[in-house]
């Protein structure tokens, strides 16, 4: 009968011990939180509130987005060498970042689908001709994920009545090709432009020679690109200008071709001589040159020095090795231990035979050959002469672009979730400066603010957790200090009490409760105890963990004893589990 009183009492005492362990994870949690709420300034971020500014196109992603830009339904055209087809079956939303939110209620383009071709564009109100006029093209890039292999760069598409946006792809004419774009170690920001040729009608791609660096961040970074009426040109990252030039020196292959070319008709005559200098058709052989005499001879004047052991072996039997246990003679044949290097040779200038070392030959002089002298019937490096080309032209004016009709993003990427917004075409450097001011001027900081507290940080734990005080790190000073107790209990309970007390306290004070509930259980009579009984312990037990949450929480404001208290609590749910 006394044997069902325990058992019942102990199963009874396990529930109170579960519910007692889960309420202070619990409250640890809410310690843990509150601590790190007081100690942590939230990050503050300003409310997303539509441009006033206009442009000939201005795109940042209000409600009404869908009634512009239309998703690509066509297939992506390969090259001749490849069979293959690919769809543009990646999907596009338009929601807030998910990742380091600068704005609130900002949205932007989102690219949704990893390692899926994606096609989206959408037509300008009105084509934009910059014929003597500044173009300004400028938009934000959001790698929330980063950016390990694709793009994300944009299309501005050529003004087409043939253009409809179902049937965007990688093969619709474009004017100018602009932005981020990463896959291994290749990572740049692409300038592209097309450029027809007047003579032949032909569009050929010019390609910036030295393009910038993309920054692969997960705060937003935007990129701008300002084209003058003079043909200069400049790149700016995060508003900083990257680079400058023209577009009829920094670009590849040339807007405009060389006047004259090599003549395609002109051969070198046989009888051309290009060899500069030739052997000395005059020299001989000196009489006395020896090719045969070898490289090195034996020292003669040497002698062994006084030191050197040559009746002693440069190796020897290790002396501490031992035949292994399972070496059968008959099957494995006699045991030879291993030779290890003589240590009397180390103290020696050697040991064994001596013989006399080798030195350079004086005499050698090896393979002779003429001495080398100038051709005297060179006639120097033969170039075929220079005609006129009839491919000649020169377009003085590369940055009266042709009209543009619309924007598109035509891009493969590996990583989903990038985002694009505060799109800005037009011809006003201002206005975009100002759209920078009202958006990544307000996001940036918010961002970097959210990722320098959302950072994990490397624990900086003294070696003495006294050295730590509450008003520095209150995270770090409760945690040191039940590392501290749990490490020196492993070994030594009695001496853990007496080095952290505050931490045994709190331990002691948790067990009496549990002691007090298991005794009442036990010895208060001879029957076991009744379920309600059982509720009502751990009903007791719960209600002191709740208070001792409730005073875990309070300790966040009141020093270094609450906080003690606090650990005391967080302990026991460890000794107790």
């Amino acid at each position: 009968m006394r044997f069902g009183v325990v058992a019942t009492a102990l199963l009874s005492a396990a529930v109170v011990r579960a519910d007692i362990a889960d309420d202070l994870e619990e409250g640890a949690s809410s310690v843990s939180s509150a601590v790190e709420s007081a100690t942590s300034s939230a990050v503050e971020k300003p409310t997303f509130t539509p441009t006033t500014l206009k442009a000939p196109f201005l795109e940042q992603f209000t409600d009404d987005w869908d009634t512009r830009w239309k998703p690509s339904h066509s297939k992506k055209e390969n090259d001749k060498s490849s069979e293959e087809e690919w769809a543009y079956i990646g999907n596009w939303a338009v929601e807030e970042p998910t990742v380091l939110k600068g704005i609130e209620g900002d949205k932007g383009l989102v690219i949704k689908d990893k390692a899926a071709h994606h096609a989206i564009s959408a037509k300008f109100p009105k084509k934009i001709d910059n014929k003597g006029k500044t173009l300004v093209v400028q938009y934000e890039v959001k790698l929330q994920n980063g950016l390990e292999c694709g793009g994300a760069y944009m299309k501005l598409l050529q003004d087409n009545k043939a253009l409809h946006a179902e049937e965007f792809s990688n093969a619709s004419p474009y004017i100018i090709m602009f932005g981020p774009d990463k896959c291994g170690a290749t990572n740049k920001v692409h300038f592209i432009f097309r450029h027809k040729n007047p003579k032949t009608g032909e569009y050929e791609e010019k390609h910036l020679k030295n393009p910038p660096t993309a920054r692969i961040v997960k705060t937003t970074s935007l990129y701008t690109l300002i084209v003058r009426p003079d043909n200069t040109f400049e790149i700016k990252i995060d508003g900083e200008s990257i680079r400058n030039g023209t577009l009829l020196e920094d670009f590849s292959p040339s807007v405009n071709p060389e006047k004259e070319i090599d003549d395609p008709k002109d051969e070198k005559p046989e009888s051309w001589v290009d060899e500069a200098r030739i052997p000395d058709p005059e020299a001989t052989k000196p009489e006395d040159w020896d090719e045969d005499a070898p490289f090195e001879i034996v020292d003669t004047e040497a002698t062994k020095p006084e030191d050197w052991l040559e009746d002693e072996p440069t190796s020897i039997p290790d002396p501490e090795a031992e035949k292994p246990e399972d070496w059968d003679d008959e099957e494995d044949g006699d045991w030879i231990p291993p030779t290890v290097p003589n240590p009397k040779c180390e103290e020696a200038s050697g040991c064994g035979k001596w013989e006399s070392p080798l030195k350079k030959n004086p005499e050698y002089k090896g393979k002779w050959s003429a001495p080398v002298i100038d051709n005297p019937a060179y006639k120097g490096v033969w170039k075929p002469r220079k005609i006129k080309n009839p491919a000649y032209f020169e377009d003085k004016t590369p940055a009266k672009f042709e009209p543009i009709g619309a924007i598109g993003f035509e891009i493969w990427t590996m990583q989903n979730d990038i985002l694009f917004d505060n799109i800005y075409i037009g011809h006003s450097v201002e206005d975009a400066e100002k759209l920078k001011e009202e958006t990544f001027d307000l996001k940036l900081p918010a961002e970097k603010a959210e990722e320098e507290a959302t950072a994990p940080k490397a624990p900086e734990t003294p070696e003495n957790p006294f050295e730590s005080t509450f008003k520095e790190d209150p995270v770090a000073y409760i945690k040191n200090k039940i590392d501290l107790f749990l490490t020196i209990a492993k070994r030594d309970p009695i001496e853990a009490i007496k080095f952290v007390p505050e931490v045994a306290g709190g331990i002691g004070a948790i067990a009496l409760t549990v002691l007090a509930i298991l005794g009442s259980l036990i010895f208060g009579g001879a029957s076991a105890p009744s379920k309600e009984q059982a509720k009502d312990a751990a009903k007791k037990a719960k209600d002191a963990a709740v208070e001792g949450k409730d005073k875990a929480a309070a300790a966040v404001a009141s020093g270094v004893e609450k906080a003690q208290a606090e650990a005391n609590k967080r302990t026991t749910r460890s000794t107790a589990s």
